[in-house]
């Protein structure tokens, strides 16, 4: 069965074991609540069901109850674990959301200067990263900070940035900066 909107909660990164368990890199708040939303499903329709979960260092590691072995286990690397949308509980604070309500929005800066749409966000392991394409050229990537990104407004579709910390654009230069002297110099 396809998923209508799904939603990623983790990436199996390899066996584990002899018994069938896989390392899991959980996306969702607590990561030992994988299997809280029900069976999780790969982009290949394949289901696979929680049975448990355990913290270990960074990752948690999951035995599925459709999983007997270290062979069917290592089958699962870099599968990718979604849910129904609909499953999971709506954000609770207004400043709170899913990763996959960026994808699509409009940007722009914090002057109202179109920037362009928000197509992917990545975790390359030092923070989330916000990858916009502009209407013409090479996709941006910006730092997802306070400092970056002050503004999202998920319902209206946008996304308000600050180019200076989002480095869109280079700061002023501070007088003296440039090479020029500043008042006092020699």
């Amino acid at each position: 069965m396809k998923l209508q909107n799904p939603v990623l909660l983790g990436i199996v990164g390899g066996a584990h074991g002899i018994k069938g368990e896989v390392r899991v890199q959980s996306f969702t708040d607590d990561p030992e609540d994988l299997g809280a939303y029900g069976p999780l499903s790969a982009t290949d329709g394949r289901r696979f069901t929680v049975a448990s979960a355990r913290r270990q260092k960074n990752v948690v590691v999951v035995r599925f109850k459709e999983i007997a072995d270290r062979n069917a286990a290592e089958a699962l690397n870099g599968t990718e674990l979604f849910v129904e949308r609909d499953v999971l509980p709506a954000p609770e604070e207004s400043d709170e959301f899913y990763v996959e309500d960026l994808v699509g929005l409009a940007v722009e800066t914090i002057a109202g200067e179109a920037v362009g749409t928000v197509v992917a966000v990545h975790d390359f392991g030092a923070g989330d990263v916000i990858e916009i394409q502009p209407k013409s050229g090479t996709s941006v990537m910006i730092p997802f900070s306070e400092a970056a990104v002050p503004e999202i407004d998920a319902e209206a579709g946008l996304m308000r940035v600050e180019p200076v910390a989002a480095g869109l654009v280079d700061a002023e230069p501070e007088e003296g900066e440039d090479g020029a002297a500043g008042p006092g110099a020699p």
